[in-house]
């Protein structure tokens, strides 16, 4: 595998902030067809690189463009400039439920989402038991998920995620819903991950996590790269940047 497994270059995202739409035949014709809009970069030309066998943290505050980012590298979105390159397989769990329909049982979204990440039926019949062990919803895997809690849909997510045998891991924010126990479990398979070779992406607020699971992290603001290197110095530099009690010691 090449030293590098994600290359991150010169890459903008930008959405549209519509103040008025045209909501009749009348508005059309007074504004000639055009709404009233404004366009909102979210990513100003954010260009890095993730090194194969790392655990990556993307930091910074609400509205910086972490998941913005992290929805670039899961191809949810398309940046309008710039380009982002893979090496190998990639597989995200960003959103709790995503993939998920919530009137089916959990053990039908196990082949639904499997289907989703790119798996076959007969992969994930094979590794259908890992899955529901790791996820620890095997008293409910026949229910429907509408009736799982938040964590139990986040558990069966990244049991599910982490089975597609990716070779970069995408993760948001959703693990803090996970439990304590949980938690150690996806610590650890980040350990494993990492021994393996593979490559984990996460975007975390909960910094002392970052610190204890990722080698390098980059520090977003207003949809800008501040900082990216070393986890713990960038997360310092970005405590430090917050005002009183957020500063780091």
């Amino acid at each position: 595998m090449s030293e590098v497994a994600v290359h991150i270059e010169h890459v903008s995202k930008k959405f549209r902030l519509y103040h008025e739409r045209n909501q009749s035949l009348k508005s059309v014709i007074m504004r000639g067809r055009r709404s009233v809009h404004e366009d909102f970069w979210a990513l100003k030309d954010i260009s890095f690189e993730v090194p194969s066998g790392s655990t990556f943290g993307l930091i910074g505050s609400n509205g910086s463009g972490k998941s913005t980012l992290l929805k670039c590298l899961a191809k949810i979105y398309y940046p309008e400039k710039g380009t982002i390159n893979y090496n190998g397989k990639i597989a995200a769990l960003l959103e709790v439920g995503s993939g998920f329909h919530p009137e089916l049982s959990g053990r039908e979204n196990v082949f639904l989402n499997g289907s989703i990440l790119g798996m076959s039926k007969k992969e994930v019949t094979r590794k259908f038991d890992e899955i529901v062990d790791f996820s620890g919803v095997e008293q409910f895997i026949d229910q429907p998920v509408k009736n799982y809690s938040s964590g139990m849909y986040v558990r069966l997510g990244f049991a599910i995620a982490i089975n597609v045998d990716p070779d970069v891991l995408v993760v948001d924010e959703v693990l803090s819903v996970g439990d304590a126990a949980f938690q150690e479990k996806c610590r650890q398979k980040f350990i494993d991950f990492k021994t393996a070779g593979k490559t984990v992406i996460l975007v975390s607020h909960a910094m002392e996590s970052v610190r204890e699971m990722c080698d390098q992290a980059a520090w977003l603001s207003h949809g800008e790269l501040v900082q990216v290197g070393d986890a713990d110095a960038t997360i310092r530099a970005y405590l430090n940047s917050l005002p009183g009690d957020h500063r780091a010691a």
